[in-house]
């Protein structure tokens, strides 16, 4: 574990463009939970194609909400942790250029990152699917979390779609094509708290390691790219991020 530490750090201090790509692991220390561990995950309890769908929203938008609710109360009142945090700091420092992220919760964005991309959305931002007017999701936390109305817009009164990528939705196309570019002119991929599970997603760093980027994997559980890394750390990212981090500035 520490050679791994130490040869991780080494990697990212002596690397011209570092991406890091990160999953849900990464905020689950701050209260929100994740989608697929064997545990825990969201989809253990939930057929995400009844509850997560753009189906789902479309046809049954208020039981859409209604499941929705307290998973946004979750993300909308989280903190970033130290993992967060560690990686704001390596991304501050130079050692971090681009942070690529799947979750949804913006907690990046509240640590201070700086140059984020959001390959699944954004649970601050609402969207009128009419007029496609944007709204602050925080704007109806009494409404909607607290009195339990579902947004609608204020000139189309159609319910408002939450910013974020449905079951049945395409990625973004700016932000993939952004991730794309990172990570193929990358040096170097730090992939921490994501298993590399979800689709397209966990393709990037493949896309990186074949045009040339060495790779370090932190995550609990192993991942089918393993074998890849240059590095493995099996770590909670809340405690290897922080510790990696005191390394590379050692």
């Amino acid at each position: 574990m520490i050679g791994e530490l130490d040869r991780a750090a080494t990697l990212i201090r002596s690397s011209r463009k570092a991406v890091a790509f990160t999953g849900a692991g990464i905020s689950v220390p701050s209260g929100i939970p994740d989608f697929r561990s064997a545990s825990t995950g969201l989809w253990k309890r939930f057929n995400p194609m009844e509850v997560a769908s753009l189906t789902a929203f479309r046809r049954r938008p208020e039981a859409f909400y209604q499941w929705l609710e307290p998973l946004a109360r979750q993300m909308l009142e989280a903190v970033p942790n130290a993992a967060h945090r560690a990686l704001v700091e390596l991304q501050t420092a130079g050692f971090v250029q681009t942070i690529i992220t799947q979750n949804i919760d913006g907690l990046f964005q509240k640590a201070g990152a700086v140059d984020v991309i959001e390959l699944h959305g954004n649970m601050d931002r609402m969207i009128c699917p009419r007029c496609h007017a944007v709204f602050n999701s925080r704007d109806f936390q009494v409404s909607w979390l607290d009195e339990h109305r579902p947004p609608r817009c204020s000139k189309c009164e159609v319910f408002l779609k939450p910013d974020i990528i449905l079951y049945e939705e395409m990625l973004p196309v700016d932000a993939w094509e952004q991730a794309e570019e990172a990570c193929e002119e990358a040096e170097l991929i730090l992939v921490a708290g994501t298993s590399l599970e979800v689709m397209p997603a966990a393709t990037l760093p493949l896309e990186g390691f074949h045009r040339g980027a060495k790779l370090i994997f932190m995550n609990l559980s192993s991942t089918q790219m393993d074998s890849l890394a240059e590095a493995v750390i099996p770590m909670d990212v809340a405690d290897g991020l922080p510790e990696l981090a005191r390394r590379v500035f050692a």
